[in-house]
């Protein structure tokens, strides 16, 4: 059971094209806002749908794939463990993000 203390499995769409940064030592990193929805009934029996956004960034051949084959509106899933870390912003307000690490991708949908 270590292995599920941080695992994070999310399926969605993507909400804009991703964003590839090619770093040194041949090391890329690829950032992208998945949404995730919901839909449930409300008290009046109404069908009411949910978007979640999530950050996801993932490195090496993750980012790789990404680069190749995933854009705007792609349906994928990915797993991941779930990261913290803040910074400080131009202004000097400090400032926290929640991000996922994807460490496996699948592609789902059709072949837009």
């Amino acid at each position: 059971m270590s292995t599920l203390r941080n695992k994070v499995q999310l399926i969605g769409n993507v909400g804009q094209e991703p964003t590839i940064t090619n770093l040194e030592n041949d090391r890329k990193v690829a950032r992208l806002s998945l949404a995730t929805n919901e839909t449930y009934k409300n008290a009046k029996g109404e069908k009411v749908t949910s978007t979640e956004w999530h950050t996801i960034v993932a490195w090496g051949k993750t980012a790789d794939i990404i680069e190749k084959y995933v854009n705007k509106g792609k349906e994928i899933a990915i797993e991941g463990k779930l990261t913290s870390r803040s910074y400080d912003d131009k202004e000097g307000v400090k400032r926290y993000v929640t991000e996922v690490v994807a460490n496996e991708i699948l592609l789902l949908g059709s072949n837009d």
